[in-house]
This record gives structure tokens, sequence and C-alpha cells, in this order.
């Protein structure tokens, strides 16, 4: 029997099938630099949520997508060509690193900004600054200059750019005994003083733990003792006839300036930057004014008395010689660049050096001899030279205090100081 099969056509069943995201073809570094803005930004995608932004002014920047808890988010890895296509992708694949161990990368990469900028923010340079700029309600002018020129010179150079923290004793008996190598002993030992005080304020900010000149105690060559140079009473006798064999072919102004600072003993600076406003040529008085005194430049709690110098007869004979020559001047010592400045102290250095005592006296050490001669010869008390010296601390003395005070005993005294001056050498 025949048996016939009918073909029944057979229908399959039509599954539902998800279109298969597309995948992105990587970038070239060639196709980069050949793209071309357009009239609105446009992206060259890279695969794995990275494309290039290029927009229509030309810049392109490096941008990732990705979906973190839930939602869409951005990260920006910089601007193209500082950052090149494999440090692009490099980044991408420790996001998404960062993303597979469940943390966010954009939250990361704040924390990570936020940790660089606290160790940039606790180096050595960066903590010394702070410190310095903390300091300057309490400093002059020139005291800050030269404290962080110092450092700027000696210091931040060799451990300006690391930690403070991470700092060793060793490396900080490095920098200062580079300094002593140089024959700087006394700078060196300045300079332990300043840090040392850095190192406190980091331990203060929290950013360090200890004070590493502490452990340098003994470690350093000693300086020399902090006086400055001066002779002694002894001597005094042979300095006036050096004196007085050059004297002759010294400027006017200048040998009324050495004269003046061996009669009066001011610190330097008072007696070079005086102005005729000070003078009373017809009275004979001679008051500065509190505000140029070493006491009252303070800024905190400066000492608000001025300071009377007391002039002997000779001292007034020189004043009216040097005003027939400088008084149409602001100052009796002008600057002879400038007439609108004071002159500096080196006049008297560089007769101090011209009579061979270079080393051996310095202008402040006026000062010392003064007080050296007039105790051990003058026979006047300790407090009556201290007070000419403006030595006296404190703010509970006022003007009429500095009038009264000793003022019979500091006349007589300067007086009979002058006269020993004029006398010794003969």
């Amino acid at each position: 029997m025949l048996r016939v099969h009918l073909l029944v056509p057979i229908k399959f069943r039509q599954t539902n099938t998800r279109k298969m995201p597309k995948l992105a073809t990587p970038m070239t570094a060639v196709q980069i630099k050949n793209s071309k803005p357009k009239e609105k930004p446009y992206k060259l995608s890279d695969g794995g949520g990275l494309y290039l932004l290029i927009n229509p002014n030309g810049s392109k920047y490096w941008r990732m997508g990705y979906r973190f808890a839930g939602t869409e988010r951005l990260l920006a890895f910089g601007k193209y060509p500082d950052i090149s296509l494999l440090d692009a992708r490099k980044q991408r694949s420790y996001a998404r690193e960062k993303i597979t161990a469940g943390i966010d990368p954009s939250q990361a990469k704040r924390i990570e900004k936020k940790m660089r900028a606290l160790s940039n923010a606790s180096t050595f340079e960066a903590v010394a600054r702070e410190w310095h700029s903390n300091k300057l309600e309490t400093w002059q002018a020139r005291t800050a200059a030269n404290v962080l020129h110092r450092l700027e010179k000696d210091v931040f150079p060799l451990i300006g750019k690391y930690p403070i923290a991470e700092i060793t004793t060793p490396v900080m008996l490095d920098v200062l005994r580079k300094i002593e190598n140089r024959g700087a002993l006394d700078m060196a030992k300045r300079q332990g003083q300043v840090c040392s005080q850095i190192f406190r304020y980091a331990i203060a900010s929290g950013r360090a733990e200890v004070d590493l000149i502490i452990n340098l105690r003994g470690a350093l060559k000693p300086g020399a003792k902090g006086h400055h140079a001066s002779i002694t009473p002894d001597e005094l006798p042979d300095f006036i006839r050096a004196f007085r064999k050059i004297e002759g072919r010294m400027f006017v102004p200048t040998k009324v300036m050495f004269r003046l600072m061996m009669m009066t003993f001011l610190r330097t600076s008072e007696l070079t930057e005086t102005p005729w406003s000070e003078i009373d040529l017809k009275k004979e008085s001679w008051i500065i004014d509190w505000r140029r005194m070493k006491m009252g430049k303070k800024k905190i709690n400066p000492r608000k008395v001025n300071h009377h110098v007391f002039l002997p007869r000779q001292g007034w004979d020189l004043l009216r010689e040097l005003h027939a020559i400088t008084g149409g001047n602001k100052f009796l010592f002008p600057n002879q660049r400038d007439h609108l400045k004071p002159a500096t102290n080196f006049g008297i250095l560089a007769a101090i050096k011209r009579m061979g005592y270079s080393g051996a006296m310095t202008g402040h050490g006026f000062r010392s001899l003064a007080m050296g001669v007039i105790k051990e010869r003058l026979g006047y008390r300790h407090e009556v030279v201290d007070r000419q010296l403006s030595h006296l601390s404190g703010d509970v003395y006022g003007e009429a205090y500095d009038r009264a005070m000793f003022l019979d005993e500091r006349k007589l005294m300067m007086q009979e100081y002058a006269d020993y001056l004029d006398n010794v050498s003969r």
C-alpha cells in the first residue's frame, strides 16, 4: 500500500530576542589627532564608558560615564593632549577597579585630591611660610624680610618640599652644618632657633610631633658670644689718638657722626636717622621720638616714652657746625645719593676700619664702652647709665617719669663723659 506523506509547512516559534548593545570601536591616536570641531559638541567613544568630548572651539576633554548605586554618573579625566589616550585608558581601568570594589571613583578622586592638598600644606616650606605670616604682626618689616630671606636661601632649597613630619634629625643637622661649613656659625645658630619655632608651630597645628632642633643640642659648633665687638676703657686713649690721625681727611658730616656716636652712645640707627625736627639749637634740646627707639618699634606693647639725649656743650658745637652744611635737609646726615633718605652707619664703620680697629670695635660697641667708662672711671650708678642707654623696659613709665628720672645726674654725667673723652688721650 502506497503511503503518501503530505508536506506541511512547519511553523517555528518565534522567541523574544534582546538587541545586543553595539560595542564601541576603540579609538586610535591618529583618529583623535585628526578629529575636527563641529557646530555642536560630539563624542568619540573608546568603550567601557570612556569617550573624548570635542567642543566647537576645538577643545577636547576626556570623560567617563558610569553607573553607581543605581544612578548615572560622570568622571572627568582631564584635557587632551595633556592626558593622552593611553593615560585616559589607565584612568578608566583604575575607575573600573573602584566600581568593582564598591567604591564610587568620583568620591575617591575628591578624597585623593583633598589628601594631596593636605600633604602639600604640610611641607616644611608651607608650614614655615604659614608660621612667618602668623608672626608678621609682631615683627618690624625689616625683621620679617630678613627671616624669610634666610629661610629661602639656606633651608627651603634643601628640605622645603619634604613633609615636615618626615624630616629626620640627621637631615636637619646636615642643613645647619652646611651653614656652618661656610664659616657662618652665628647664622647656623640663629637658623636653628628659627627652625625650632617652625617645628613647634607644626606641633601645635598637628603636623609634627617633635622639635628636631632640641635633639641637636651639642651637635653644632659653638658660635661667638652674642656681644658686639668693643674696645675696653683701657684701650680708649689709643683709639681716640687713632681717630685724630684720620679725622682731618674726613668729610665734616662723617666726622660729626663719629664724634656724636662716641659722645652720645646712641644706637646707630637712632643717630643716623635723626631728623633736624628733633633738634632745637636755641634751647639746646634733643628729644628722640619714641617711635624711633628700639622699644618703641615693638608692634606689641611698644614703650611710648621719648628719649632725652642730654647733649654736652661739645655736642652742640658739632651740631651747629653740621647745621651750616645739612641744615636745609630733613636729616642731620642725609644720604649722598638721595637726600630725602638718611645716611647709613657706613661712615662710622669705614672710619673704624681705617683706624685699624676692624673686628675689635663696632658702632654698637660705643654703648658698651660708655657703660664701662662711666661706671668704672666716673663712678656713676648703673641705673643712671642704663637710663641714658634707654635700657629701661616696661610700660609703667611715662613721659613725665622720663624727664624727671635722674635728670640732673644724666645731664652732669653726659658733660663729664664728653670732657673725659677730650682729655683721656692727652
